[in-house]
């Protein structure tokens, strides 16, 4: 597998592992980037795996939700 094809990969799982998680607290996209201080379209675009974030921004959605870092790397 190329590279950049396990990087989207898990670019996409990051992303689907922090909607199950949003979703499973009954937290809405929209307070999701109120408590992280992202814009809505950003939250967006990170669950649907179409962006690359940095660690900073990772761990301050893991805050928000309230999560380990296993739960939405695995």
């Amino acid at each position: 597998m190329r590279k950049k094809d396990q990087i989207m990969r898990e670019i996409s799982k990051f992303g689907a592992n922090l909607r199950r998680e949003r979703s499973a607290r009954g937290i809405t996209q929209q307070k999701l980037a109120e408590l992280t201080d992202l814009n809505i379209r950003t939250v967006q675009k990170i669950e649907a795996g179409d962006i690359n974030i940095l660690v900073t921004t990772a761990s301050r959605l893991r805050r928000a939700i309230g999560c380990s870092w296993d739960k939405l790397i695995d």
